[in-house]
């Protein structure tokens, strides 16, 4: 039987300019918002919190948060 990855949150490892699905899923999300976030469509993280962002904003709060 086939399992689909529909629906499924992803493990992701986030890396300089590129991540590596760990787990297969179909999503990530995002850490400041909650948002489910298409790989496909993941283009904001940090490699440092290994975190996800739906948006730039959200990588900014994010930062900001940290400090």
């Amino acid at each position: 039987m086939l399992m689909s990855n529909h629906g499924r949150q992803a493990r992701v490892h986030y890396l300089d300019g590129v991540f590596r699905v760990t787990s297969p899923g179909d999503h990530v999300v995002c850490a400041v918002t909650g948002a489910s976030i298409p790989l496909d469509r993941l283009r904001y993280w940090s490699v440092a919190r290994q975190e996800a962002y739906v948006s730039a904003q959200a990588s900014v709060e994010a930062e900001e948060r940290g400090r």
